[in-house]
This record gives C-alpha cells, structure tokens and sequence, in this order.
C-alpha cells in the first residue's frame, strides 16, 4: 500500500467539503473531487471508484436533508430509484469495454444547450407547475433516470446539472429538483461504486477520509439551498454548467 500523508489527508477533506457543498446545490462536485483525487497518483480507474464512495456519502447526507425538509418528491422518487441503480451498474461495467472520451464533444453540446435555455427562460424553476404523475412523466422519468443513470457510471461529468434540468422540465422549481437529482444520483453512486468495488477499483482510506468531509460539506450546502431558494440556485446552477462546459473544452483540447 502506497505511503498516505497528513497534508494529503488534510487537502482530501478540505475539497470534499467544498465539492459536497456544491454538489448538494446544484451538482459539479466532481469538478473538485476528482482533480483532488488524481493529485494523490492513483491510477484515473482507481480514481473513478473512490470518487464515488466518497460520493455515496455527499449525495446520501444531501438526499434525507431535502427529504426531511419536504423538497423531494419521494412519490415519483421511489419509481425512478432503481432504474437509475440499475443504468449506472450497466455504465460502470461499460466503461472496462469502452474508453468514454468520445463522449466528451457531445456532452459540451448538451451542457452549452443546458446553460443557455436556463438563462434565456427567466422565470423556469421559480414556482412548481408539476402535476403529479402521468403516464407521460413515467416514462419521460424512466427513460432519464436510466441513461443519466448510465451515463453517471460511465462518464460522469455534468450528470447532476443534467438531472435538475430533466426534473425542471417536469415542472418542479429548481429546489425539488435539486432534492429529486440528488436522490437519482444516490443510486447512480450506489449502482457505479458497487461495481467498481467488484473490479477492486477503489482506495477505502482515501475514499472514507473524503467521504466523512462530504458529510458536513452536504449538510451545510443542502440547508443553503432549501434556506436560500430558486433566487441563489439559479445562478449557481448557471455558473457551475459554465465551468463544466469550460473543463471539458480544455479536456479536448490538451
């Protein structure tokens, strides 16, 4: 086993607690939690599996604080749960096949497309117009949680910003869709780490250190969200759409 420092430890926690706090809001954590995790050397797979145990326990904490506070949908939540686990499994199996980075182009599509839609349409997200479900939100819901599900075991980036948009365009304001995409990317975390556990592909010690900053760092961005409403998520969802677009352009081109 690799020697594991103090300072490094200590830098772990620090950018789980931050990557939590804003993986809670509005998703992007991995924006800090991975390049986090690639600065201790272990192998980009290694990284992949460790990156979701510790985001077990960020988007776990995250999920039962909306879930507590009433800013989940736990009706259509419980329906779409196991489709999302069971896409994920499948992605983190695809990924041993399949190097993901022909992926990267068409995310930066989809995010750009993301992010101007949400700021052109002024008044999406501030009030709920969600009518319960429908046989067309069932299978809209299904069809969404299992590709983001896939997608989050297979690639990753920008798959929380996805999920508030797909729930957003059901209808709820952007603080139940937050709450909702943090109970989908529980079991898109919970169907990838299984997996990569099962390949042996993650650092318990690196992973459970992060992991135990992600607790508090979900605990306090969770409480910001539900306190501060649309009015601050919006824009922080905008931003961190932004800075993942800017990340995976420069992916590409260096």
């Amino acid at each position: 086993m690799e020697h594991i420092s103090l300072e490094m430890l200590s830098f772990l926690l620090g950018a789980g607690f931050v990557a939590a706090f804003i993986d809670s809001v509005v998703g992007g954590g991995g924006l800090i939690s991975m390049p986090a995790l690639l600065m201790t050397g272990l192998p980009p797979s290694v990284v992949l599996g460790t990156n979701k145990l510790a985001s077990i326990c960020c988007s776990s904490t995250s999920s039962i604080s909306f879930l507590r506070s009433g800013k989940m949908d736990l009706g259509l939540v419980k329906y779409l749960f196991p489709l999302s686990l069971f896409g994920s499994v499948l992605g983190a199996y695809t990924v041993r096949l399949i190097p993901p980075e022909f992926l990267k182009p068409l995310v930066i599509v989809m995010l750009i497309l993301v992010a101007i839609y949400t700021i052109f349409k002024k008044d999406w997200g501030k009030q709920s117009t969600y009518k319960g479900i429908s046989k067309r939100v069932g299978i809209l819901g299904g069809c969404v949680a299992f590709l983001l599900g896939f997608y989050d075991g297979f690639f990753g980036p920008g798959a929380g910003s996805f999920l508030i948009f797909a729930f957003l365009m059901l209808g709820f304001d952007f603080v139940v869709a937050a709450g909702n995409a943090k109970a989908l990317n529980l079991a898109s975390n919970l169907g990838a780490v299984s997996t990569f556990l099962l390949f042996g592909s993650v650092n318990y010690v690196y992973g459970i250190s992060m992991g135990i900053a992600m607790i508090f760092g979900a605990i306090v961005g969770s409480r910001f969200a539900i306190a501060r409403g649309t009015t601050y998520i919006k824009p922080l969802f905008i931003s961190m759409t932004t800075l993942l677009i800017g990340k995976q352009m420069w992916d590409i081109l260096h």
